[in-house]
């Protein structure tokens, strides 16, 4: 295939340079032009992954221990007929997995330590097809009968309550009760049967689970306040949860993870666009930098490009060497950064246990963050927008440099040749 001369020329500067005092400087910041691309696109996608992968992390940990979709009823007392209310449901495909539950705020604690918490009803024979946590851990739910008040709570909230397995650990209900001398509160004592690790500190530390008839009996409702919903596609969430209101009308509310969590979601996508940001300004000086690599190229070449124009070369294919010159080295310097970045990003889990052990510290201290390991997830999303961007930087950055070239006049350039 018989490639434009401008090609062979442009891809021919961008090898050379390697000879003479003022040649080798103009290649080394050619050099240091590329690096500086290519460790900017390997910033970019070494950052947006490990966030993915943190994203994605904890949202797994958290929807191990919270249902996709919860539909309730509006009044915030029990549903009228629960088992309608989950047939109905259940007629959308995109529904696997559904189970009833009771939940309130509460005050939980042993002796004179009291924490809020969130208190939820369930059924140990359901909660299994709508929460991770007691699909894989079923024995976790078993001591969970009727009648007999035991708890599970997650093992934060059990070690701020100095509570262990076997201990009494009392609920002070929301409302109080009404008695001749007055209101006082509903407390009602629990033995603590088993803790959880979810590895999410939100949950670890503020949830607790008893039988769901307990619950009821507890907080005074006739039955199940709601259903739990699972799905096969967790990111559609918000999609099912519009649908099902929408088929069940404005008797009940429903809530997806992403609402029940959303300051968090909105906060890290916050972040995220930041770093995007923040990173590009990066690649872009970086990208610029070709602009004075290319005009110290083009002061170098006057006579080349007088030989050139006289020989019949047009100020359009003057042009065009030299942005074929300079987008060689972004096209160079951003495939260089992508596979560094990649490289980097899919081995993140080798590298930063290395890293801490050769320096004695911790990225991510397990007592601080709710996750203890670096997580990284590259997606394609993330990674075309950062090339195509980066690719679109070093082509504007030859612009200016190329229309120099292309108005040199050949007679005054050869005057002093």
């Amino acid at each position: 295939m018989n490639l434009p001369y401008e090609w062979h020329i442009g891809w021919r500067y961008t090898r050379a340079g390697r000879s003479g005092r003022r040649n080798g400087f103009i290649s080394f910041i050619s050099g240091v032009s590329m690096l500086g691309i290519a460790l900017g696109v390997a910033a970019l996608i070494i950052v947006l992954s490990v966030m993915n992968g943190f994203q994605s992390e904890v949202r797994d940990r958290m929807l191990s221990v919270i249902s996709h979709v919860e539909v309730r009823d509006a009044a915030g007392g029990a549903l009228p007929d629960w088992r309608a209310t989950a047939t109905a449901v259940q007629k959308d495909s995109r529904v696997v997995g559904v189970a009833p539950y009771v939940t309130a705020q509460a005050l939980v604690g042993r002796g004179d330590e009291l924490r809020g918490a969130i208190v939820r009803g369930v059924d140990p024979a359901e909660e299994g097809k709508v929460t991770e946590l007691a699909r894989t851990q079923p024995q976790l739910l078993a001591e969970l009968r009727p009648g007999e008040w035991n708890i599970v709570m997650g093992g934060e909230l059990a070690r701020l309550v100095g509570a262990r397995i076997g201990d009494k650990v009392t609920i002070v209900a929301p409302g109080g009760q009404v008695t001749p001398a007055g209101v006082v509160p509903r407390l009602k004592q629990f033995t603590l049967a088993a803790v959880f690790e979810a590895g999410h500190y939100e949950y670890d530390s503020g949830l607790a689970l008893i039988h769901i008839d307990d619950a009821a009996r507890l907080f005074r409702v006739e039955g199940p306040m709601g259903v739990q919903l699972r799905l096969t596609d967790v990111q559609a969430a918000r999609t099912v949860g519009q649908d099902v209101q929408i088929a069940l009308g404005s008797d009940v509310i429903v809530r997806d993870w992403t609402r029940t969590n959303r300051n968090w979601f909105d906060a890290v996508q916050i972040e995220k666009r930041l770093m995007f940001i923040i990173l590009t300004l990066i690649v872009a000086v970086a990208a610029f930098n070709l602009v004075s690599t290319l005009v110290m190229t083009v002061t170098d070449k006057r006579a080349d490009i007088a030989i050139l124009r006289t020989l019949g070369a047009s100020p359009r294919s003057i042009m065009g060497i030299f942005m074929v010159q300079g987008a060689t080295a972004g096209i160079i310097g951003t495939l260089g950064g992508c596979a560094m970045g990649l490289l980097v990003a899919y081995n993140v889990d080798v590298l930063v246990p290395a890293i801490e052990r050769a320096f004695g510290i911790a990225f991510l201290p397990g007592s601080i963050y709710v996750i203890s390991r670096m997580p990284s997830q590259p997606l394609a999303s993330d990674i075309v927008p950062v090339v195509l961007i980066s690719l679109l930087l070093a082509f504007v950055a030859t612009l200016y440099p190329s229309w120099r070239a292309s108005r040199v006049n050949p007679a005054e350039a050869l005057r002093y040749e």
